[in-house]
């Protein structure tokens, strides 16, 4: 299983159950020690999901998980009697309707890196995490310059808006030059890992254009 998987669903289980233990994580997710490690860096430092008991269990410290209401399911037969003891009810004049959504232009940026769980074994996690960063650093830089909004930071893969906070003319255009500048950008960062740590990174950029509805 790919291990941006396996923390995602870790990130349930520690939502459903509040604390886990190393041991119940390796058992059931098949882990290793470095993996488990890997695992324990990015809820506990890149994420800042959970925290670390005694040395033995990850507890949860993100937002609380929302429980869904309990759906009331009625036999045929209910609904048949309920239906015939219901009191006819005049319907309310009909009112205008107010829009409760806008219609806008939005243009969605994804970018994240190739290969990067092959990565992140060939590295361990303190110098991964640096890479990581200076990745996304170098990413937040272009998209800022374009004044792109970042909507989420997931592992490594950044989700990037344009046309939503503030809204141009040009935002797919905009779109396309932040892609661009990221890969210039990839260029010069791949200068330096090559010479302090031997690697080379790659990354994939998507692009889509389309209508969207806001509240």
């Amino acid at each position: 299983m790919d291990f941006y998987a396996i923390l995602d669903q870790v990130i349930d289980l520690l939502q459903q159950r509040r604390r886990v233990s190393y041991r119940a994580l390796k058992v059931q997710f098949k882990l290793d020690d470095e993996s488990l490690e890997a695992l324990k860096d990015e809820l506990i430092a890149v994420h800042q999901l959970a925290r670390d008991q005694d040395g033995r269990m990850l507890l949860w410290t993100g937002e609380a998980s929302t429980t869904p209401a309990p759906t009331i399911v009625q036999s045929a037969q209910q609904e048949v009697r309920l239906e015939d003891q219901r009191t006819p009810v005049e319907p309310l004049p009909s009112e205008p309707h107010t829009p409760e959504a806008e219609r806008r232009q939005l243009t969605v940026m994804f970018c994240d890196l190739v290969d990067s769980t092959k990565l992140s074994s060939q590295l361990d996690p303190e110098e991964y995490r640096e890479v990581v960063r200076a990745y996304q650093s170098a990413c937040t830089e272009v998209i800022t310059r374009y004044e792109g909004y970042t909507a989420q930071l997931l592992g490594d893969g950044l989700l990037v808006y344009f046309g939503y906070p503030q809204a141009h003319e040009d935002d797919a255009h905009r779109a396309v030059r932040t892609g661009l500048g990221i890969l210039d950008a990839m260029g010069d960062l791949n200068t330096r890992l090559q010479q302090a740590k031997g690697i080379q990174l790659a990354i994939r950029v998507g692009i889509n254009t389309g209508l969207s509805r806001w509240t």
